[in-house]
C-alpha cells in the first residue's frame, strides 16, 4: 500500500518504520523543519536540553522498551539510571510518590495525613462510589491531609483550575494505589517504593531525547518531508488524497486541532468536538550553570506551592547524562504550564530562575545560560465533557477509513513509550487490512 503519515512525531515515524519494512510505500509529512514533536532536542554550545521537559527511556512492555533502546544505540548508546526523585516539601526533601514517603513530614503534616487517608480508606471500603470529578477524587482516595499538603497544591499549578471542573476517571486508571501497609510504614519511618515500573530508566549519551526520533529515521526505509502544511485531505474512490496527491491509507498523528480543517469529510458535529479540545500548554526553561560541586543524584523533582514559583517539576538533566552539558557544569529543565497567555521575557525568567533558588534547587549567580521553549500541546486537559466528547471523534475517525492516534492526534495520555505501544498496535491492524484487502474500522486495546 502507499501510506501517508501526517506528523512526525514519534508516534508518525515509529509506525512509519514498521510499514516500511513490511515493504509499504510510507511518506511522513511533517509541517516543522525536523521530525521530533515534543520529543525535540536543543543545543546551546555545549548544552543539550530537551524542548518539552524530561523524557525518559522506559516501559512496562519489554518489546517496547527494547525497541526504544535500539533506537537509541542499545547499551552503548544510552545511560541506565536508578531513579530519584523527590519533592521539594517546605524546606524538606520527600521521597515521592507522596504517600510513600509521609513520614518525612512534620509530625503534624504526618498526623494529618493518615487521620484523614484512613477516613477515605474506610469511606471507600463502605462502598462510596468513586467521585467523577478529579477535585472530589482526591480527597476520596487521598483523604484531606494528602490532598492539602500535596495533591491539591500541585495539580492546581500543572492544570490551572478548579479540580472539581476535571473528570476523575484518566487519574483512576494512571495512579496506582499505594498499600495502606506501605502508608502506615513510612508513617513510622520505614521506607516503601512506590511506582516500581519507574524504578530504572534509560537516556541517550549523546543528542538528548531525540536520538530516539533520529534513530528510528535513520535506515527507516520511509519518505520523510519537512516543511509541509498538510492543506486538504479527501476521499477519491476507493483511496485518499493528501494535498492532490493519490495515497491508499492515510494516518493522522497531528493534533487533531490543528488538522481537523484539512479533512473535507469531517461532519460539522465532530468539528465542533474538535474545536473544543484544550491543550495545556507548557514553558521548559533551560538551565544551564557553573558547578562548584557535583548535583544531588536526583532525577526529577515535584514543586507543589506557590511560593515555590511557578514551576511544578524540574529535572536534573546533566544527571540524565553527562554529555548533556559541558564538564564543571551542570543543567535543569524547569516545566511551568499555562492556558496559552503566558509570553515570557526576561524578567519571567530572573523570577522562575530565582524562586527556585529561594526552594534550595540552584544558586542563580551560577546560572550561565537560560533559555526557554513553548510547547502549545503538551497536557491534555480533560474537563468533565471530554470523555463523551473525544469518544465521538474517536468513534467517526475508527469508522471513516482514516487512522488516528498518537497523544495528541487520538488524545489519549500517554508518554513517548505508549506511544511506540500504540503505533505497533496501530501496524497490526495495517497489517489485517493489508492482508485481507478490505478496509476495517480501528480497534485499540
Amino acid at each position: 500500500m502507499k501510506i501517508a503519515i501526517l506528523g512526525g512525531g514519534i508516534s508518525g515515524v515509529a509506525l512509519a518504520r514498521l510499514c516500511a519494512a513490511d515493504g509499504h510505500a510510507v511518506t511522513v509529512l511533517e509541517q516543522g523543519e525536523r521530525p521530533g514533536g515534543l520529543c525535540k532536542s536543543r543545543r546551546y554550545g555545549e548544552f543539550t536540553f530537551d524542548e518539552a521537559g524530561g523524557h525518559i527511556v522506559f516501559s512496562k512492555d519489554k518489546k517496547v522498551l527494547d525497541w526504544q533502546l535500539a533506537r537509541c544505540g542499545g547499551d552503548a548508546g544510552t545511560v541506565r539510571t536508578v531513579r530519584n526523585t523527590k519533592i521539594r516539601w517546605k524546606d524538606r526533601w520527600v521521597p515521592y510518590p507522596f504517600e510513600n514517603g509521609v513520614g518525612h513530614l512534620t509530625k503534624d503534616a504526618i498526623v494529618d495525613c493518615m487521620a484523614g487517608y484512613i477516613e477515605a480508606y474506610a469511606t471507600r471500603r463502605a462502598g462510596v462510589p468513586c467521585p467523577t470529578n478529579f477535585g472530589d477524587w482526591i480527597d476520596w482516595r487521598m483523604g484531606a491531609g494528602f490532598a492539602r499538603h500535596f495533591m491539591v497544591p500541585y495539580n492546581e499549578k500543572i492544570w490551572k483550575c478548579d479540580l472539581r471542573t476535571m473528570a476523575s476517571d484518566w487519574v483512576a486508571g494512571r495512579v496506582p494505589e499505594a498499600p495502606i501497609e506501605d502508608i502506615v510504614k513510612s508513617a513510622i519511618g520505614i521506607d516503601t517504593e512506590g511506582y516500581g515500573h519507574q524504578s530504572v530508566f534509560w537516556f541517550p549519551k549523546h543528542g538528548g531525547f531525540e536520538t530516539m526520533v533520529r534513530g528510528t529515521v535513520e535506515g527507516g526505509g520511509f519518505r520523510l518531508q519537512c516543511g509541509i502544511t498538510v492543506e486538504r485531505v479527501e476521499r477519491q474512490g476507493t483511496g485518499f488524497r493528501v494535498n492532490g496527491e493519490a495515497f491508499d491509507l492515510v494516518v493522522n498523528t497531528v493534533p487533531l486541532p490543528r488538522i481537523e480543517s484539512a479533512f473535507a469529510e469531517i461532519p460539522a458535529d465532530i468539528r465542533q468536538d474538535i474545536r473544543a479540545l484544550r491543550p495545556i500548554s507548557l514553558i521548559n526553561l533551560m538551565i544551564g550553570v557553573k558547578l562548584s560541586e557535583p548535583l544531588p543524584p536526583l532525577s526529577w523533582i515535584y514543586l507543589p506551592f506557590p511560593e515555590q514559583g511557578p514551576t511544578n517539576r524540574v529535572t536534573y538533566f546533566s544527571n540524565y547524562s553527562p554529555h548533556n552539558a559541558p564538564a564543571g557544569h551542570g543543567s535543569f529543565l524547569a516545566e511551568v504550564t499555562h492556558r496559552g497567555e503566558l509570553k515570557p521575557d526576561a524578567a519571567w525568567v530572573r523570577s522562575v530562575i530565582g524562586a527556585l533558588g529561594t526552594a534550595g534547587i540552584l544558586h542563580p549567580e551560577h546560572v550561565v545560560l537560560a533559555e526557554w521553549c513553548n510547547n502549545e500541546f503538551a497536557y491534555i486537559y480533560q474537563d468533565l465533557a471530554f470523555k463523551d466528547r473525544i469518544s465521538r471523534v474517536r468513534k467517526w475517525f475508527d469508522a471513516s477509513g482514516y487512522l488516528t492516534f498518537g497523544r495528541f492526534g487520538r488524545y489519549e495520555y500517554h508518554n513517548s513509550d505508549q506511544c511506540v505501544q500504540r503505533a505497533m498496535q496501530v501496524h497490526e491492524h495495517i497489517r489485517t487490512v493489508a492482508r485481507d484487502g478490505t478496509p476495517k474500522p480501528l480497534q485499540l486495546p
